[in-house]
Formats: structure tokens, sequence, C-alpha cells
């Protein structure tokens, strides 16, 4: 039996915060430097990203909102990658309909709370990884609970929530990521604030200068070391974020909009997310039901979203708007494999403060296999 009464087989406990392993870890509990037996363990990624940025991330303390296919994915990645410690937040039970895409249950776990019925599955990738389950509701924490966490990361929530919750963590001053998929098609979100990363290149006779380079980005150092034999530039820069309910309603940026053949390469998943957000809002349903009159309201806001982005008429097929609703609110494992990837080595770069991370918005269609990223945020006049 773990601690908190939490068997590992799955039993439910009667304490609604279990615990399964050692307590929460205290990020400053492991701030000392990193033994040779996680080098060892961790070998091959040290090797990629450096000693420096393992310390960090065993010692990063991270918070995971829901425990559906994509947050498997998610939580998979960063346990094996040796993140300090993990909460896993869910306050719904396992149903028949999550066997067919959820990997850390089984038939066992239905009716059992979500969180606590995969931990103790999670807690077998990687033993050094404190895990915390929480079957509270994430809209009964204030805000002074996510300042505890160095990462907070929401998946499949409606808007709604995510705008609470985003709202939460910039007053505490904490990065947030939101994700979600629908079948073939997913997105993610990411509000860092503010962030800094180191950008590793061999020296060039130019040197770099300190300057603006985009409206979010700004080059605010440059420092160099020699590294077998060559001269090593490292450019720290600095990206400022949106929320994400400024996000959602900002245009996309002047030289998107400037010309017609990139207005025609933006997908019309942008649009559709943006409609399936205010049929959300306006309907106060997750999503749109197989009736004809929420079939015709979904495509009037999304031909409405559509005209906002200054999209071309032709972009949004009725093929695609039909592909879409059927999609919605569905599980596909590849998709959630890819976006829980890419969400994962995004957390890991962050942490290590290496490498340019998601500016804002992430845009995955399966059908394509592209996923591009747009920075959406509100353009003032200069």
């Amino acid at each position: 039996m773990a601690e908190n009464g939490q068997h590992v087989n799955g039993t439910p406990s009667s304490n609604p915060a279990v615990v399964d392993g050692p307590p929460l870890l205290q990020p400053s509990s492991q701030s000392h430097a990193i033994s040779a037996d996680e080098i060892a363990l961790y070998d091959r990624q040290i090797r990629l990203w450096g000693v420096k940025a393992q310390e960090k991330l065993r010692s990063a303390n991270i918070l995971l909102i829901g425990m559906k296919a994509l947050a498997n994915e998610i939580a998979k990645n960063l346990v094996l990658a040796g993140i300090g410690a993990l909460t896993i937040l869910d306050d719904q039970v396992v149903t028949e309909d999550d066997l067919g895409s959820q990997f850390f249950i089984s038939e066992l776990h239905v009716g059992l709370n979500r969180a606590v019925a995969a931990i103790s599955q999670v807690r077998t990738l990687n033993p050094r990884v404190f895990l915390h389950a929480d079957t509270d509701n994430i809209l009964l924490k204030p805000p002074e609970f996510y300042a505890m966490f160095d990462m907070i990361i929401a998946t499949d929530l409606d808007l709604a929530p995510l705008k609470i919750i985003n709202s939460a963590c910039r007053f505490v001053n904490k990065p947030f990521y939101a994700a979600g998929s629908h079948g073939f098609y997913g997105f993610i979100f990411a509000d860092l604030i503010s962030h800094d990363y180191v950008i590793e290149r061999e020296q060039s006779n130019v040197p770099t200068q300190l300057k603006v380079e985009t409206v979010t980005r700004t080059v605010v150092a440059s420092n160099t070391k020699t590294e077998n034999g060559k001269q090593i530039e490292m450019v720290t820069k600095r990206e400022h974020y949106s929320p994400i309910n400024l996000a959602n309603t900002s245009p996309l940026q002047p030289e998107q909009i400037s010309s017609w053949k990139r207005k025609l390469q933006v997908p019309p998943l942008l649009t559709c997310l943006r409609a399936l957000w205010e049929f959300q809002n306006l309907a106060g349903r997750s999503i749109p039901t197989g009736s004809r009159e929420d079939l015709e309201f979904f495509t009037t806001l999304a031909t409405e979203k559509h005209k906002e982005l200054q999209l071309p008429a032709e972009t949004l097929r009725s093929e695609f708007l039909r592909s879409f609703l059927q999609n919605v609110g569905s599980e596909i494992a590849p998709v959630t494999a890819f976006l829980g990837g890419q969400l994962a080595q995004d957390v890991i770069n962050v942490l290590g403060q290496r490498e340019q991370p998601i500016q804002n918005f992430l845009l995955f269609d399966s059908d394509d296999s592209k996923g591009p990223v747009y920075a959406l945020h509100p353009i003032f006049p200069t």
C-alpha cells in the first residue's frame, strides 16, 4: 500500500488528494547537483541538452490538469525525461470510452477517478519522480494554488476554464500551456508570460546586435565560449506572450494577411477552433450535436470567424467543416502522441531555457501532417 491509503492497484482512497509514493516534491529539495546514478540513467538526453538543463528538469514541479489520452502522452514524456514532481489533477471518473484511447488504465479502473487510476502506472515509468493525484475540481482552486508549481498544463478543457486557469497562472507569474485534441485535429497554446532562452551557434563575422526582432521577440544578450576549438556564440532572446483570452480574439500578424499566398496557407482549423469556443460560450455546451440547428449555428459562427481573420472564403470548405464536426470530442492515438510529444519537448526546452519555444498557437491537422505555429497577439497602433 502507498501513502495516504492509496493502493497501487488503483483502489480508491478516502482522501480526496491522493499521493502515490513519496510526498509532493518541494522545488528546493532537489536543488543539489545531479548524482552519478542519474547521469547514467539520463545519459542520452544529457548529451542532447546538457547537465545544467537536466538539473533544472529534475527540480521542476509540474501540474497536469485532465487525464485523458493527450495528458497520458504528456505525462509519459515528462516522467521519462526525469522531472522532479508531477501532480495530476482530474475530478472525473474513468468510463468505458476512455479504455480505447488511454494506456495507463484498464477495465478494472472503470468508475475510479482518472488521476488516481493512472498514477500507479505512471509511477512505473520512473520511480524517481514524485507523483501526486488531486481529485478536486480545478475551478475550485484559488490562484495561490498554482504558486507551488513551475509549470501548469491544462488539457482537453473548454475555453472558459482555460481562461480562468490562465488568468490565475498570470496572477502568480507561472507559465501556462493548454492543449486539446479533436480526432484528427489538435492544438497547443503557450503563455509563458515573459521567457528568456539561449540559442547556441557558431560565431559569425557579423556581431550580434541587441535589438527587437519581432513584435514578441528581443535579443537581450550575447556571450561567447570556446568549444572543441570553435568559438560558440550564446545569444539570449526574450519572448513576450499574451493570455489565451487575448490570443483567441487577436488577428493574424500583418505579414501573414498582406500576402494572398500566405492567406491561402492558413489552415481552416484556426477558424474552426475559434468557432467551437464561441459555440461553447453561446450554447453552453462543449460540442455541437448532430442536429441541423447546431450544424447551421456552427457554420454561421465559422463563417464569421473566417471573415474576422481576413481569410479567403474558399479556404473554409464545407468538407472541412463536416470533418471537423465529426471529429470534435474524439481521441485518436497517433494525434495525441504527436501533440503530447511536441508539448512535452517544449516544456523541457523552456525549463532548460534552450531553443525557441512555441509562440503561441500550434495547430495540427493529421490529414496533411503539418503543425504550423501562429503568433496571435493584439496589434496596437504605433
